[in-house]
């Protein structure tokens, strides 16, 4: 069984897919999906997208892509997975939410102002650092946890330069 087998794990797949491309129709869609090793039928992929809530909408440079609501029900596509634009994105929401950064061995902590937590960690998920495993996020808090056994502290030393200076740590 592959991990797409199920029908939440296609739309998972279907909602990646779409952040990570401008797919402009549902024959693209198919397309990718196989790519991923997920046979999918046309009509199986209009379901899922009209069950994901998708619509098409117009992207620059790309005409009408397909776009499933974002936090707070935001329809505007997204920049790619792991691109620059995400790298970029990431580094204008630390800066403006980064309150204090700490590691401990493969962990990271990271704080912010109340509510900013999960933000954060999705800017983090979609700029797809090659050596963060994931992000769990609560009100005020993200943790990270690193692929190295004792990566934390060059993670906190990317984040804190990322913001642009040296967040004190909570003692």
């Amino acid at each position: 069984m592959s991990t797409a087998d199920t029908k939440t794990a296609r739309q998972q797949l279907i909602v990646e897919l779409l952040s990570r491309h401008a797919v402009r129709s549902q024959g693209d869609l198919v397309e990718l999906l196989e790519a991923q090793g997920v046979n999918a039928t046309p009509s199986t992929v209009s379901r899922d997208l009209v069950e994901l809530d998708a619509v098409r909408v117009r992207h620059d440079g790309n005409g009408l892509v397909y776009a499933v609501p974002a936090e707070g029900g935001d329809r505007t596509p997204r920049p790619a997975t792991g691109s620059p634009a995400s790298q970029s994105r990431l580094g204008r929401i630390v800066r403006e939410l980064l309150v204090t950064a700490e590691a401990s061995a493969n962990l990271v902590v990271l704080r912010t102002p109340p509510g900013a937590a999960q933000y954060l960690a999705s800017a983090i998920d979609h700029s797809a650092p090659a050596d963060v495993m994931g992000t769990i996020a609560g009100d005020d808090t993200v943790l990270m946890i690193c692929r190295d056994p004792a990566g934390g502290d060059a993670v906190v030393a990317r984040f804190t330069d990322l913001a642009g200076s040296a967040p004190k740590e909570n003692q």
